[in-house]
């Protein structure tokens, strides 16, 4: 029975071919379910400050993520995870509802108008043609840019780095029990993936949650919970959305989450080593069908902008290659809907380290980047540098595609660019004059 199983798998997802194993793509399934345990309480609870029911919206939030990870890993088998996006929560919260003023039922309706765009643009393999249009330089430093982020990411929730009125960004409280206790994991987690253990990143955050429940820095608060699954779905006003005209809401979902989930896909990919040498990516096409299918669903269950992962490195990093990785994230979220209490326990400092060790793995990609070409190296940089400063992979690729074609021009290489990349460009200046950053 069990040789059976393992023999369905190989076919299924070609285990041998990518040079992996059932245990390995279980393992860094763990490891990527476990870096974004925290959206399964954070999102409801942004949510809910627009009214959204805090109970369904953890209910939405746990089936959208399990749904668009099952989708991903069984059409692209791909690694990579997907769950409500952060940012695009926000949004949906304190500006469509609170400022604009939409009913929290009507903008999950724009979201969904916003899903069944994104499913025609990937149908129509637009999307996928923005991926092949983007220029090897540009894949390059959106990877190490995502590892600048998410690094950021880790030094925040770590309290290394906190906000500051005068620097913007300064040295956190490091000497706090939190701070200490994520510094130390940090130390543990580096010195035993130096030793080749292939679980490192799961002993680090598993330990740092077991000593943060004794300090008080986390607690358990029950083991089993219900779902709710009424209170939020199919709660959705579509009609509502386009009677109101909410155009302008509904084009920030579409934008952001385009190319949101691009730089999240490009970054990924050239760390798991999936782009050819032309920079490529096979099968971008159900990838990006994937997420336009679980943004839908998302709406419909009662929450956000479903969106890919970043944090779906730390199981790249662990070795997962196949999409047995993104079916075991589909199944750990799955049981979370009922266990949520228990996955609600992992404080951010227990996954900060893995955040922060998986950067550190991504900056390598720099190494390709042809610095002394001004027209390359500007656009890199600043895609890179953009990402952790304005907090958005979408503002770092904007400003990336904005440079690399005008410094072209400038340089009279203009033909070095395609002609989409000058048309994209074109539109994220329009993007920036009109809307401003997200």
């Amino acid at each position: 029975m069990t040789n059976s199983i393992g023999k369905a798998l190989e076919r299924l997802f070609k285990l041998s071919e990518n040079n992996t194993t059932i245990r390995t793509e279980l393992a860094a399934g763990l490891t990527t379910f476990l870096t974004m345990a925290y959206i399964i309480f954070v999102n409801p609870q942004i949510l809910s400050e627009a009214g959204v029911p805090f109970s369904g919206a953890l209910f939405a939030t746990c089936l959208s993520a399990a749904v668009g990870s099952l989708m991903m890993g069984l059409l692209a088998n791909y690694p990579f995870a997907l769950a409500p996006g952060m940012g695009l929560n926000a949004y949906f919260a304190y500006t469509v509802v609170k400022t604009m003023g939409y009913d929290w039922r009507v903008a999950l309706g724009a979201v969904f108008i916003s899903g069944v765009a994104f499913l025609i643009l990937t149908l129509a393999r637009i999307r996928a043609m923005i991926v092949d249009a983007i220029p090897m330089t540009m894949k390059t430093s959106v990877a190490a840019g995502i590892g600048l982020f998410i690094a950021f990411i880790g030094l925040k929730n770590a309290g290394v780095i906190a906000a500051s009125p005068v620097t913007f960004v300064t040295l956190g409280h490091v000497t706090s029990k939190p701070a200490l206790l994520a510094l130390g994991g940090l130390i543990v987690t580096a010195a035993l993936m130096a030793r080749g253990y292939k679980t490192a990143i799961i002993i680090g955050v598993l330990l740092i949650t077991a000593v943060a429940i004794p300090l008080g820095l986390t607690q358990v608060k029950g083991v089993i919970q219900a779902p709710d699954i009424s209170s939020s779905f199919a709660q959705l006003d579509v009609l509502g959305a386009l009677r109101l005209g909410a155009l302008d809401v509904i084009f920030i979902f579409l934008f952001v989450d385009l190319f949101d989930t691009i730089g999240s896909l490009m970054g990924l990919g050239r760390q798991a080593g999936y782009l050819t040498p032309e920079g490529k990516m096979p099968r971008v096409n159900r990838a990006l069908f994937a997420d336009a299918i679980a943004t839908i669903a998302g709406s419909i269950f009662g929450t956000s902008t479903v969106v890919t992962y970043i944090e779906s490195a730390t199981g790249v990093s662990e070795g997962g290659r196949t999409g047995l990785t993104a079916v075991t994230v589909a199944a750990l979220f799955v049981l979370a809907m009922f266990f949520a209490p228990v996955a609600g326990a992992i404080p951010p400092i227990a996954t900060a380290p893995a955040l922060i060790i998986v950067g550190a793995l991504m900056i390598g990609a720099v190494a390709s980047i042809k610095w002394t070409d001004m027209t390359e190296a500007i656009p890199a940089f600043l895609t890179m540098l953009a990402m952790p400063l304005t907090f958005s992979i979408a503002n770092g690729l904007a400003l990336g595609f904005i440079f690399y074609p005008l410094l072209k021009v400038l340089t009279g290489r203009w033909r070095e660019a395609s002609p989409l990349v000058y048309i994209l460009a074109g539109l994220f200046v329009l993007r920036f004059a009109y809307l401003g950053a997200e």
